[in-house]
């Protein structure tokens, strides 16, 4: 092999290295955008409120409210008064008073309530909530960092399968045709979509036993529809990589507004979203919703393994992944495997959706974008373009959000994935199982 071959190869993975760099950049500049407001005088819906101590205010006592449009926290004045805009109503917020940040020996105090520093309101039509919290003296009730940190642990391991689920189908997708498919999100969001107008009881109210599956189905036609109608098309046109990636930037845009044109921008919610938690054991508490997703979840990432690994489809696939030339030269039919892979990608990000929107809850007409950059760090973390790869990355970052969330804010959680990010692809560039290139 010459000179010119090496040369070649290096420029070819510079301009790869520096096409995901910029995807990684774009990504961040979305979520940079999507950063909520506090609360101003003109806000047309605002939650306020007041925490006072036997009538006297308390100062820099902190709120946290969420809801639609996220997550915000809020600091009580002099006056003990706090507020926040929100962009909705007709919805339900979470606002959670901070009991750390009260005076020593003081705690939020309800006879009749076992989380009173915890409640939940609902934005009616006149665009005005106020929430005020009683305090006193009391004890407070201190969960152990272990017993918080096992907690986190389990949430993890569920946000993290659920991650794997769609992350599987995006590293398929690249393994098998090399292209960085940003609208896999709204894969993601049409599964979910699907199912709340499948099941939903002002749509057609169909039971969830039928309604889901048929919600999954839907979404592996769309994979098929996007494959026939446009990926097809531009890979025997053999357009470049790089051209590839801002199609689906593209399609991205036009899938995200095209689903906020229908659903709005509020938050509609599945059956059975709203399910009580039961205690399991120390302080892990799940509902039958959170245990049934995590069985999900695994039994579907078995069955797909056996299915890579023992089915001749799965061979193909893998061979394809590997050196699509050869494969072809094999006599594998490319164009079916890749098909067969866009369709198996589409259902995948389907069941995802359904299952992310149980554990966030709520179905927005952006949630899949607000994990599409969680979900090229799954792929890039554990190997491009390797399935198992996904699953492990996943994992990982799966865990790492939810146990991070122990030391950092919420708002950053996200930032601990990217970190361990940076940190191994600095000792390990082809990610966790991916193979490292020969060069020369």
């Amino acid at each position: 092999m010459g000179p010119t071959t090496v040369t070649t190869r290096r420029i070819a993975g510079g301009r790869a290295t520096a096409a995901f760099f910029g995807l990684f950049l774009i990504l961040l500049g979305l979520f940079a955008t999507a950063t909520p407001a506090l609360a101003d005088e003109d806000d047309p819906y605002r939650i306020s409120g007041n925490v006072q101590l036997d009538g006297e205010p308390l100062e820099g006592v902190t709120l946290t409210i969420d809801g639609p449009g996220g997550e915000q926290e809020v600091e009580t004045d002099a006056a003990g008064q706090w507020r926040v805009g929100v962009p909705e109503r007709g919805e339900t917020y979470v606002v959670t008073l901070d009991e750390d940040t009260l005076p020593e020996g003081i705690a939020v105090v309800e006879a009749e309530d076992d989380s009173p520093n915890v409640k939940e309101v609902e934005m009616g039509q006149g665009g005005r909530v106020t929430v005020n919290f009683f305090i006193g003296e009391g004890e407070r009730n201190v969960t152990s960092f272990f017993d918080q940190l096992v907690q986190r642990i389990i949430q993890g391991l569920s946000f993290g399968l659920m991650l794997a689920l769609a992350a599987i189908g995006l590293s398929l997708v690249y393994g098998t045709t090399g292209i960085s498919n940003f609208a896999h999100g709204e894969m993601v969001t049409f599964g979910a979509i699907a199912a709340v107008f499948l099941v939903g009881p002002a749509t057609l109210a169909l039971p969830w036993w039928l309604g889901y599956p048929v919600a999954v189905i839907l979404s592996a036609v769309l994979g098929l529809v996007l494959d026939m109608v446009l990926w097809r098309p531009l890979r025997r046109r053999r357009v470049g990589v790089v051209q590839l990636m801002i199609v689906s930037i593209g399609l991205s845009l036009a899938l995200r507004y095209t689903f906020q044109l229908f659903i709005g921008g509020g938050t509609l919610q599945l059956p059975f979203s709203s399910q009580a938690k039961i205690p399991l054991f120390g302080s892990v508490q799940l509902s039958v919703i959170d245990m049934v997703s995590l069985a999900i979840s695994i039994a579907v990432i078995v069955a797909f393994a056996l299915w890579l690994t023992r089915s001749r489809l799965g061979k193909a696939t893998r061979a394809i992944s590997d050196n699509p030339s050869l494969a072809a030269a094999s006599g594998i039919d490319v164009d079916t495997v890749v098909r067969v892979v866009w369709i198996v990608a589409g259902g995948l990000a389907g069941l995802a959706g359904i299952l992310y929107a149980y554990y966030r809850p709520g179905i927005k007409w952006d949630m899949g974008a607000q994990i599409l950059l969680l979900m090229f760090a799954a792929v890039v973390l554990g190997g491009l373009g390797t399935a198992y790869g996904a699953l492990v990355g996943a994992l990982i970052v799966g865990l790492l959000v939810e146990v991070s969330s122990l030391w950092i804010p919420a708002d950053l959680k996200y930032a601990s994935a990217l970190f361990i990010l940076i940190v191994i692809l600095l000792f390990r560039p082809q990610g966790i199982l991916g193979r490292r290139e020969r060069i020369g």
